[in-house]
């Protein structure tokens, strides 16, 4: 299995400074830079630095990230799913997980969470890969962004959509604990038919128990 990771980068004017959307970034290339500290979504904004360098020097991971001035102003990560969680049980080199996107607060709004997604679609890279995202609510920012779990829901599958993943249905259990949670995923036109049929099997696990 290849996995393409062909670098592309972006600029976007900010006040007296400029935007750089970039990636896939080396372990290297993140350990020169300074995480926002607005970016605690998910953990502590240097142990997330320290999450993205390991994700960036996985073989499949990948790492596309806004900088201005030296700092990470937002993210998303591209990797294998954890071995604990449903998705793994296909054990498919071909299915990777979008697994976290996050943008500090100051600069929501301009469109950069879009850009950082279909940044890592670029030249192709992701055409011989199923890509999938979980979406759970509480993993979003209700408080900040002032939204409800239906409109921020909504603001999710938009944001995806871009890249034109769509809504699957699954029964996995952690989705199905709320009606807002959604898997969405991409399928590339190079994946063959029979990845496509194991995926199918993994995101309908109870339908071969009985």
């Amino acid at each position: 299995m290849e996995h393409r990771k062909i670098p592309v980068s972006h600029t976007l004017p900010h006040h007296e400074s400029t935007i750089t959307v970039s990636g896939p970034l080396s372990p290297d290339a993140l350990q020169r830079l300074q995480m926002h500290p607005d970016l605690d979504a998910f953990r502590k904004p240097q142990e997330q630095l320290e999450a993205l360098i390991e994700i960036a020097g996985l073989p499949e991971g990948r790492v596309i990230a806004a900088v201005v001035d030296q700092m990470i102003a937002g993210y998303v990560t591209f990797h294998y799913p954890d071995e604990l969680e449903l998705w793994s049980q296909g054990g498919m080199e071909d299915l990777i997980e979008l697994g976290a996107v996050e943008v500090a607060d100051g600069f929501r709004g301009m469109g950069l969470a879009k850009l950082l997604i279909s940044s890592a679609f670029e030249q192709e890279q992701l055409e011989n890969c199923i890509v999938f995202t979980t979406e759970y609510y509480w993993h979003w920012d209700l408080k900040g962004s002032g939204l409800d779990v239906w409109a921020y829901r909504q603001m999710m599958e938009k944001l995806m959509q871009t890249v034109d993943m769509v809504w699957y249905a699954t029964d996995d259990p952690e989705i199905c604990s709320h009606p807002a949670n959604c898997l969405m995923v991409r399928i590339g036109r190079e994946v063959p038919m029979s990845s496509q049929e194991t995926f199918d099997r993994v995101r309908f696990r109870q339908r071969f128990m009985y």
